[in-house]
């Protein structure tokens, strides 16, 4: 194995050689200057892709990624697709990452081996797959999938999909890079165009420098009290101004990272210096060196620069001067508040004041900066005697990152003041916490370093009030067991009895001595795969081999049944939970028992209980739907806005496709989920009025109207006969183009994708 068939540097040469005259091309066609965004969208449209002025949230476009990352409880359903696709090697470089099905329990040593034995059946599936279609695999406790893709993928000006929502952290190095369902990794694994809307752009300017206890994680938890969870929807998050050149790369990448949480397709910043020392210090010299050669085209134009309000649809600027540490939570990453005004929201909110656990990781901030930065808010208050309040957890993100920072004296002090050093791996940042508690639904908070804080989240208790700040923040609120702590301001107590004030966290961008590693922790594949042969066993019931679904038959849907009417946020924790369930990711029958089971039931606040109207009982919504599909019937669900926020995890829209659920008619869509519910050809449909959601009765038979006429702009009809005899219409819309109808008539994409092939 060599780095550079890591790098796969082959591929990055033959962009960079085109790049430039593509870009070139563009800008003389559009007659315009280009945002950075713009540079690598139209140097990466499809070949059959004309370049033109395609007009933002309208028009979709097809593009040519460069590569896929899959982790692993989201790589089973996309493999197993593949499988299905006809292929026999992906046309892209294409990577496996085991980093969602450790869970974090006891600590780093003895969780990884369990997880070794426990999943180990999903493992060898995983691993036979890549070796047989041509995909590298990197072991559990290789690290995090966003963390090694930096360390060893993203480049500047180039672009990849994910099936992962935080797949935008590649932005923080240049990298239009996006999560996606794992449908439409297989198009791009199998050679086919990958569609998206063209998106908006969204320019936020940053001027001046961070200071104190500031962090890169304090510019997002802003962004998000602004934007709010929907706001970024449809869009890219594009960062210019002189404030850039002073983050640090990761800094970069936590930023673009948790951009998901605005619901923004991605986020990136320019290249510069900082992102040339990243690449040269994971030993990627060769491609700062092609970087720097590009550099012009790796930025925005000047003009976009000099005038900003007449290229991006909205600008946004931040002084990273005076910005000031943020506390976002709970239940929802939007809910932003500055560390000084935190007592004060707790104390009114009557949030419980003690901060029990405090956890520093996730693919969000898991970087080498962001242990050493922590870890100096930890030694001074050692050196002060002050001991830590909170429970404290540590993932690193990845085996570089763990390895690094063990050398360097960073995990041993945590150890000192009593932190559990976990596996690197998501752990409880998706519900991969096995917490002990005496009373385990009791209300509680703790403060993470992660990117999301839905209820549940972390831990599957509702009433574990989550926070999300940066690793600095957490690790003085973990010290100081409050959650009323200001480390700006307040003193705390030592061992001595002394009032004492911890001091400005301070770390190192990259580490002094460089970066290390022992472990061999990745995997290539076979060179000759003809010998391998992928088995699932009959019985299994961690892995199911996938049945195409059933073709349209050619008419309206009628009679169909209410199945549930949610209730406020829906998201894609609400409807295929994580945590205990991701041990079922490949198996669609068995996960799809979790379907909308913590959506709230619109007509009794209560979840997983819905209305059965031939007993007139309230029944597990799972159990509902394999009750209609048994008798041949169909039904629909009913949400708010921005139903399926979160997670890209197509089991989300999977599961109700398999249970006969026709059509999710919601108030608004969340981007990546209304495409995966696209693919797998399901009817994603919007109130025309929103108002028209309080219309649906809990007993409704519903028919959709209009489907024989199916067609791009043109909206539907929805009756709805209600128990007391009369029926009322609506109108609803859609999103669809004619593509996107040929994979509803087909039944799904990828059947779609099957029929064109033969």
């Amino acid at each position: 194995m060599t780095r550079n068939r890591i790098f796969d540097m082959d591929m990055i040469r033959k962009v960079y050689k085109s790049y430039p005259s593509k870009v070139r091309a563009a800008r003389e066609i559009l007659k315009r200057p280009l945002t950075l965004s713009e540079k690598i969208l139209y140097a990466h449209l499809s070949p059959e892709e004309s370049v033109k002025d395609y007009v933002r949230v309208r028009d979709y476009v097809n593009f040519a990624p460069d590569r896929v990352a899959m982790q692993d409880a989201t790589a089973q359903m996309a493999l197993l697709q593949l499988m299905n696709s006809g292929r026999t090697k992906v046309a892209v470089p294409s990577t496996v990452h085991c980093d969602h099905l450790i869970q974090a329990f006891i600590s780093a040593k003895e969780d990884l081996n369990t997880a070794k034995t426990t999943n180990k059946e999903v493992y060898d599936f995983l691993s036979a797959v890549s070796d047989k279609f041509g995909i590298g695999f990197w072991k559990p406790g290789a690290g995090i999938i966003h963390q090694v893709v930096y360390e060893n993928y993203a480049f500047p000006g180039g672009m990849m999909i994910g099936t992962d929502s935080h797949t935008p952290n590649a932005g923080g190095l240049g990298m239009i890079a996006i999560g996606v369902g794992g449908a439409d990794a297989v198009d791009v694994m199998a050679g086919m165009p990958w569609e998206l809307k063209m998106p908006k752009l969204i320019g936020i300017k940053l001027t001046g420098r961070l200071s104190g206890w500031a962090s890169p994680k304090d510019v997002i938890l802003k962004l998000a009290g602004i934007l709010t969870v929907k706001g970024g929807t449809n869009a890219i998050i594009e960062y210019f101004g002189e404030g850039t050149a002073s983050l640090s790369a990761t800094g970069k990448g936590t930023i673009c990272n948790m951009g998901a949480e605005v619901g923004a397709t991605t986020s990136i910043f320019p290249y510069d210096k900082k992102s040339s020392d990243y690449l040269k210090a994971t030993g990627r010299t060769e491609v700062a060196g092609l970087a720097d050669q590009l550099a012009d085209y790796l930025t925005p134009d000047i003009e976009v620069l000099n005038e900003p309000d007449k290229y991006f649809d909205e600008v946004i600027e931040i002084d990273l001067s005076t910005l000031e540490p943020y506390v976002n939570g709970p239940f929802t990453p939007d809910a932003a508040h500055p560390v000084s005004q935190l007592a004060k929201v707790v104390k009114e909110k009557g949030y419980p004041q003690v901060m029990e656990v405090g956890l520093i990781g996730s693919c969000t901030n898991s970087s080498y900066e962001d242990l050493s930065r922590a870890a100096s808010v930890v030694k001074d208050a050692k050196n002060k005697n002050i001991k830590v309040k909170a429970r404290f957890i540590i993932n690193p993100g990845s085996e570089q990152v763990r390895y690094t920072a063990e050398r360097d004296g960073i995990l041993p002090l945590f150890e000192e003041v009593g932190a559990t050093i976990m596996a690197n791996a998501c752990g409880p940042c998706i519900g991969q916490w096995k917490r002990e508690s005496e009373n385990p639904e009791r209300p509680n908070s703790i403060v993470t370093s992660f990117n999301r804080n839905f209820a549940k989240r972390n831990d599957g208790n509702p009433n574990t009030h989550a926070f999300v700040a940066s690793p600095e923040i957490v690790a003085a609120l973990s010290i100081a067991g409050d959650l009323c702590f200001n480390p700006m301001t307040d003193t705390l107590p030592n061992e001595n009895g002394e009032k004492v004030k911890l001091q400005e966290p301070d770390g190192y961008e990259l580490p002094p001595k460089g970066y290390e590693m022992e472990d061999s922790v990745y995997l290539a594949p076979a060179e000759d795969s003809s010998h391998i042969i992928v088995k699932i066993a009959p019985d299994s019931q961690r892995l199911q081999e996938l049945h195409p679904f059933p073709a349209w038959d050619g008419k309206d849907a009628k009679a169909l049944s209410l199945l549930i009417k949610a209730k406020g946020k829906c998201t894609t924790d609400h409807i295929s939970m994580a945590g205990p369930w991701l041990r079922f990711r490949g198996h669609l029958d068995n996960i799809s028992d979790n379907m909308l089971i913590g959506a709230v039931n619109a007509f009794n606040d209560k979840t997983n209980a819905v209305l059965d109207t031939e007993t007139g009982e309230y029944i597990a919504v799972p159990k509902l739907a394999r009750k209609y599909k048994a008798e041949g019937l169909g039904s629909v669900v009913v949400a708010e806005e921005n139903y399926g926020e979160g997670s890209s995890r197509e089991h989300a829209a999977m599961e109700p496709r398999f249970l006969n659920v026709q059509a999710i008619i919601v108030k608004s869509f969340a981007r990546i989920h209304e495409t995966n519910l696209k693919k797998q050809g399901m009817l994603a449909l919007t109130f025309v009025n929103k108002d028209d959601y309080g219309k649906i009765w809990e007993s409704d038979k519903i028919v959709i109207f209009g489907l024989a006429d199916f067609r791009p702009g043109k909206n539907l009809t929805v009756y709805l006969n209600h128990w007391d005899g009369s029926c009322e219409a609506i109108e609803v819309a859609h999103t669809y183009n004619q593509l996107q109808i040929e994979w509803f008539k087909a039944g799904s994409a990828l059947n779609f994708m099957k029929q064109e092939r033969i």
